[in-house]
């Protein structure tokens, strides 16, 4: 049986088939609403990440407790409007704060771990355009300079791009 199956043997028995009926009706919006909130919170997420990645790449703490506060006190007022326990709402944002942050942090722990396992790398005009130079710096703000991955201070291959 799938997760959208109205009944189980046993609750129909001698129930109305309008009462049925009705119950498929309500348990498929559940089951459409359920998928709805998943496809949300994938596009949350993703959202979030690329708060992380910038949160990682200039050194920002991974929490922001004065945003969360902030976000909090709005989505207990949106509850409030919707007809929905606000405690609840704020159990919810909770949750979801706390994965955010737990996923920014192993951002912030990957990219120290980048930065400083990678070996330096010097670049010479042969190895790059640009103006002229003789020798990198390790910065990638200045002329010739490389990060140390030794790239040029864009975003790695594959990375999401915000």
């Amino acid at each position: 049986m799938s997760p959208s199956d109205t009944h189980d043997t046993h609750e129909t028995h001698g129930v109305d088939d309008t009462v049925l009926a009705e119950l498929t009706r309500l348990r498929e919006s559940i089951d459409n609403i359920d998928a709805a909130v998943v496809h949300m919170l994938a596009e949350r997420f993703k959202c979030t990440q690329q708060v992380g990645l910038l949160k990682a790449r200039h050194h920002l703490p991974p929490a922001d407790p004065a945003r969360e506060a902030r976000q909090i006190a709005r989505l207990r007022q949106l509850a409030e409007t919707a007809r929905l326990d606000p405690a609840f709402a704020e159990k919810l944002l909770n949750f979801i704060i706390a994965e955010v942050i737990r996923h920014h942090e192993r951002m912030a722990v990957d990219s120290d771990t980048a930065q400083h396992s990678a070996p330096h790398t010097t670049t010479t005009l042969t190895d790059r355009p640009g103006p002229a130079a003789t020798t990198g710096t390790g910065d990638p703000g200045r002329t010739g300079g490389t990060t140390p991955t030794g790239g040029t201070g864009g975003a790695a291959p594959g990375a999401p791009r915000g």
